[in-house]
């Protein structure tokens, strides 16, 4: 029996309000034909306006959700979302090291909430950049997460392309450095692989419903990687169901709202 293409593992945290971590991963892979398997690397109790708890899952119970849908259902692509401690990324690498190696890797390096909220302790920073990028295909940082990763101050394209160039040095294949909070109505994201540097431009979305973005965006390029789209391929694609979904976004809440994930993309191509 031959096996389908599109399948995604998703390694993260689970939001309460629906609108991020792995029921924002679950909603993207499915609009976007791929089959989401989850391994839950914490509970948070979270709204549109804030994150009142986070309960972690125990390290060895995370590596015992990924290890029991690796030896059954197997993966095509992997993503790594909020991983909040030093002892959850060393376990999560461990795996991943094990046992995807032949598989593309997308870490979105999940640090602070849409309400300000951190998600991953000072101490787990340097964890995680000791560890992931080295195993990532692609990493998929925004603008705050990739000036804490790098020191530097970025306040434009310039600055974006400066640092997504430092962080590829730290090992990943590429890096997505997403530009949504700079200013400005072009919003650019920044891909830089070793065969060059490739800028993204589209219109900005005016919206409060900005709510789990990131985590949408990743599991979005996943979805197509899993499918054997290209790199430039699946971010293309990705970029485009996100602007669609945060263009037709239901405003639930009262604060950073969820997008429409419920808004399907039909075709495989770009």
């Amino acid at each position: 029996m031959s096996i389908q293409q599109g399948r995604v593992l998703i390694v993260a945290g689970s939001d309460s309000g629906g609108g991020a971590g792995i029921q924002a991963d679950l909603k993207s892979c499915m609009a976007l034909g791929a089959y989401a398997t989850t391994a839950i690397t914490a509970l948070t109790a979270q709204n549109t306006l804030e994150v009142r708890g986070v309960f972690p899952v125990e390290p060895g119970f995370i590596r015992q959700q990924m290890e029991a849908v690796l030896d059954d259902i197997g993966t095509d692509a992997v993503k790594t979302g909020m991983l909040h401690s030093s002892a959850v990324i060393d376990t999560v690498a461990d795996v991943l090291e094990a046992r995807c190696r032949n598989v593309p890797v997308v870490v979105d390096p999940v640090m602070v909430s849409a309400s300000g909220h951190d998600l991953l302790e000072p101490a787990a920073v340097q964890t995680l950049t000791r560890r992931l990028p080295l195993l990532a295909t692609l990493m998929t940082p925004n603008v705050p997460e990739a000036a804490k990763l790098t020191g530097l101050e970025i306040h434009d394209l310039d600055g974006m392309l400066q640092a997504a160039r430092m962080l590829r040095s730290m090992g990943p294949e590429a890096v997505l450095l997403k530009g949504g909070h700079l200013e400005g109505e072009t919003l650019r994201d920044v891909l830089v692989t070793e065969g060059g540097e490739k800028i993204f431009e589209g219109p900005r979305v005016e919206t409060r419903s900005t709510h789990g973005t990131g985590c949408t965006l990743a599991s979005a390029i996943a979805a197509g990687l899993a499918y054997g789209l290209g790199l430039e391929d699946s971010v293309g694609r990705a970029r485009a169901y996100l602007y669609t979904a945060l263009r037709t976004a239901p405003g639930l809440g009262q604060g950073h709202g969820p997008v429409n994930h419920g808004h399907t993309v039909r075709s495989f191509g770009v």
